[in-house]
């Protein structure tokens, strides 16, 4: 949505992953992106990046910290995936909700001094992260809500707040090959397909 880079969108039931999906990407994850050309990109932040590297309006690149975003990725995601689905990781989920709470704490430091995790202003290592701290925060809402990390909460609920958030939150039935394209993030960038 930043970049104004224009798509369409395909909404995935990930227990019904369409053939064309994995097609254009057998590791069978979303989101995927296929460019005009045939390119695929299959990494959220490689999308984002490469959103961002056509255009930049808010700089968000400026703020990017790829250390930072590749531990949410990794031993964050790992904590967090079995927090909220121990049965399907055979499991300990309070070993793991405490393994992703060290986790939230450095982030509640580093967003203390300027509100947002690279200075004053939202950017890329804020969107790359807050989608994670999200489904952590609403794995246990009570306990959450009970934990000391005024930083983070603020900036949690700062961008759940956002206009752009809500743009971006568009409920679609899942695609089926047939289905009419349905546009997204239309602005002056270029454009592809994300599924």
């Amino acid at each position: 949505m930043i970049a104004g880079a224009g798509c369409d969108i395909r909404e995935i039931k990930l227990s019904a992953k369409p053939a064309a999906m994995l097609e254009a990407s057998p590791k069978g994850t979303v989101p995927v992106l296929v460019l005009h050309e045939g390119a695929v990109v299959d990494q959220s932040i490689d999308i984002m990046r490469w959103a961002l590297a056509r255009h930049d309006p808010e700089g968000w690149l400026g703020r990017d910290d790829p250390a930072l975003i590749a531990a949410n990725d990794g031993p964050f995601k790992h904590d967090l995936d079995r927090y909220k689905y121990p049965d399907r990781h055979g499991a300990d989920p309070l070993v793991h909700r405490e393994g992703g709470l060290t986790f939230l704490r450095e982030l509640d430091a580093r967003i203390a001094p300027e509100g947002q995790l690279c200075g004053s202003a939202r950017g890329l290592a804020d969107a790359a992260i807050m989608p994670f701290v999200r489904q952590f925060a609403a794995t246990d809402p009570a306990w959450f809500g009970g934990l000391a990390l005024p930083h983070l909460k603020a900036w949690l609920e700062g961008h759940l707040g956002s206009a752009l958030f809500a743009s971006i939150m568009v409920r679609l039935s899942p695609w089926q090959e047939g289905d009419t394209a349905v546009p997204f993030a239309i602005g002056d960038g270029p454009s592809g397909q994300i599924q």
